[in-house]
């Protein structure tokens, strides 16, 4: 029997202390013990391409930070793993830190430039390295309190620019905040998109567009990961635990 494993991770930096930024070495501790558990790794399109037998392992990253670039990809290399990043097209390229409700707090201090989002240049280099580069909507807004031309926008543009960008199909999404519902699932299908990544955490749904993930947090403790990350508890709806900052982004 087959298990797929979605994580979502986000910054990668070895100083900041965001609730949403891992050390590079305990991102390597992670994901090094999935692997000895028998777990291959995959894009997160792969993973939601159907039911395959053995261990399969996404790891993906949400908002597109620098960081991921300059810390996640070395590590990723050297386990020989694909990923994938959510971009939000808004952003790419710009100088100025993003901002949005659970990372504004950063701003103005010492760790500003850590909310950075990558080039274009940083995002063909990912592209050409086997990752997957998937849309995270245009500016990041909470999907479900658009109105209908807002909701499409936030949808079709960012997929349209990375298609331009990269020269190949962006067909997969993930719903900022982890925040969707099932008008927000039917526009993303509507756009053009094959699959949709939330952060739920338990195991996948047959629902392309509703795909869970458990988020992964600045120094969770090591039985909570386990617990989160096991099958068993995530069958039981146990994957649902996660860092109490999912609950704000």
């Amino acid at each position: 029997m087959g298990d797929t494993l979605v994580l979502c991770y986000h910054a990668v930096s070895e100083t900041w202390p965001a609730d949403l930024s891992i050390r590079p070495a305990d991102l390597e501790r992670q994901l090094s013990r999935l692997i000895a558990r028998g777990y291959r790794g995959v894009t997160f399109s792969e993973a939601v391409a159907g039911p395959a037998a053995g261990r399969r392992l996404a790891v993906t990253f949400d908002d597109a930070y620098r960081s991921v670039h300059r810390d996640a990809l070395p590590v990723l290399d050297r386990l020989g793993l694909p990923a994938t990043v959510f971009v939000p097209t808004a952003h790419v390229g710009s100088e100025e830190p993003m901002s949005w409700p659970g990372i504004d707090r950063w701003l103005s201090g010492p760790h500003e430039a850590e909310l950075i989002c990558m080039d274009r240049g940083q995002l063909e280099g990912l592209a050409g390295s086997g990752w997957e580069v998937g849309a995270h909507t245009h500016t990041h807004p909470h999907l479900t309190r658009l109105d209908k031309a807002e909701l499409v926008a936030e949808l079709e543009r960012p997929r349209q620019l990375l298609e331009e960008w990269l020269g190949r199909p962006c067909r997969s999404l993930a719903y900022p905040y982890g925040d969707f519902s099932a008008a927000t699932a039917a526009a993303a299908r509507e756009a053009g998109y094959d699959a949709a990544a939330t952060l739920d955490g338990s195991l996948p749904s047959t629902d392309r567009l509703r795909w869970p993930r458990v988020g992964v947090y600045h120094d969770e403790p090591e039985w909570r990961l386990r617990l989160k990350m096991a099958p068993l508890a995530r069958r039981a709806g146990l994957g649902r635990l996660r860092h109490p900052l999912a609950a704000r982004r």
